[in-house]
Formats: C-alpha cells, structure tokens, sequence
C-alpha cells in the first residue's frame, strides 16, 4: 500500500491511498467518525434561566460544542470510580450571565483552564435586559458511534481515483468536452485535449456524453482512492489519523486472537 499526503492544515486532510480496496477506505472512514475518542458534556445542571429558549434547547447546544480531549480522561465505564463520575473520566463546566448580552460558547468556563471551549465564538444564547443564565455541566469522554456530539471527525469521505483516457486519434478538437466539464478538469493546447487537473475530476461522465466521437473514457479505479477528512477542531487531522490508524491496528490484532482460538 502507498501513500501519500496531498493536503495537509490543522482541521483537514487529503490523502491518495494507492494499492488498497474500498474494504480498507471504508473502514478508515468509519473509525474516523464513530471510534476516536472525544469530550462532550454529558449532564447539564441548570439553576437559573429566564431567556427566550427552553432549557431542553440550551443543553443540546451545550453538548454539540467541541471540547479538547487527551489520554488524561478516561471512558467512565473503564474508569476506577466504575462510572460515577472522578477528576480522571469527568469535566466540570460553569456558566453564569446576566443580560442583555449574547452568551458564546467562551461564556463556558472549565474548572481547568485548558480545557476551554475549542471555538470560543459559538453563540448559545442572547439574554435580554434582567434575563439570567446559571448552569453547571459535566463532560465526559465518548464516540461518535454513541451520539454525534462525540464525532471528532465531523466529514470523512472517499472517491475512486480518476482515469480520463483520450484518444487523440478519434478526437477532432471541437472542445466540446472541455466545455462540458463542471471542474474544469480538462483543457486545450496546440490543438490537443489533455487533463490539466485530475484529482478535481468527479466521475460524472459531462465530458464522456458531449464528446460525440468516443475519444474520451472517465473511469474510477478500484485500487487507488482520494480520501480526505475534517476534524471539529478539537483534534488535529494528522492526530486524528494516526489515532484511527492506532484502533485499526488494534481491532486486527483482536481478531486474530480470536480467530486463533477457533481454528
């Protein structure tokens, strides 16, 4: 298997996987979203709210901010308090606002200061004149495969890597194809078609139906992917990777214990 990093910034990543299937880059994409651990807030105490919004309403809000998260904080279920809630698995949040004012998600305070809100301008709330908010909440740690608000992975995608073949034999230069292309993939030049962008190529087949005298094929190969993802900004793209790669490892080394028992 090949790889190789096309793009690369804090909260994204895209990569092209060559000598793989999409069993492997389906995979990859489901342990990005549902298995990477994450800190969301759990339960929500509220003492006093006399805004425009329900309390129902400003807790889901609460739960869908993103929290970083390290190796510090514990599952509870495999925690040593055996789930009823330690400085190691849980997190405490407090908030209190009198308005008028908007309350953003930076209005959340975490008892250890490094465990602030990643994005500090979400806004949960405007309070008018004598309008109060008061809460505490709990976060802990969990997955994506449990709820959405423990997706670290907010976007994982794949697509079959482009082959644009052109036969310049058949084509007769009416362009027309490259008019058609929505990405603009193709191009012009001393009177030849050629691909000037690849990877932008979405498989959609334009160019293939206006080219009327068949010089142009668009497949998709099953053996090499593009393959790019978004974090929520609590986890960097290239650690969230490597996580994933890290319970991947750990899931075939399971099963081949398994497996080993049986056979």
């Amino acid at each position: 298997m090949k790889v190789e990093i096309t793009d690369l910034s804090d909260e994204e990543m895209e990569l092209v996987v060559d000598e793989a299937n999409p069993y492997f880059v389906n995979t990859l994409r489901r342990i990005l979203t549902e298995e990477i651990p994450q800190m969301a807030i759990e339960d929500v105490i509220v003492y006093d709210n006399t805004s425009a919004l329900f309390d129902e309403i400003i807790t889901h809000r609460l739960c869908l901010l993103p929290l970083p998260w390290d190796d510090r904080f514990r599952f509870r279920d495999k925690c040593s308090c055996k789930g009823e809630g330690c400085s190691n698995c849980t997190l405490h949040y407090t908030l209190s606002k009198e308005g008028p004012c908007t309350i953003y998600s930076r209005d959340l305070i975490p008892e250890i200061p490094d465990y602030a809100v990643v994005d500090p301008s979400i806004p949960i709330v405007e309070l008018k004149e004598e309008q109060r908010l008061i809460l505490e909440a709990e976060a802990m740690v969990g997955q994506g495969r449990e709820h959405a608000k423990w997706q670290a992975v907010s976007r994982a995608s794949y697509k079959y890597y482009p082959e644009i073949q052109i036969d310049n034999k058949k084509c007769d230069d009416c362009k027309q194809c490259v008019d058609a292309c929505p990405n603009n993939c193709l191009g012009l030049e001393n009177g030849k078609i050629f691909v000037k962008d690849l990877r932008s190529c979405s498989l959609c087949k334009a160019c293939v139906e206006a080219c009327e005298s068949g010089a142009i094929t668009v497949n998709g190969s099953d053996q090499k992917f593009i393959f790019n993802f978004e974090t929520n900004g609590n986890i960097k793209a290239k650690d969230a990777l490597l996580k994933a790669v890290e319970l991947l490892d750990e899931k075939y080394k399971e099963f081949a214990k398994k497996l080993s028992k049986t056979v």
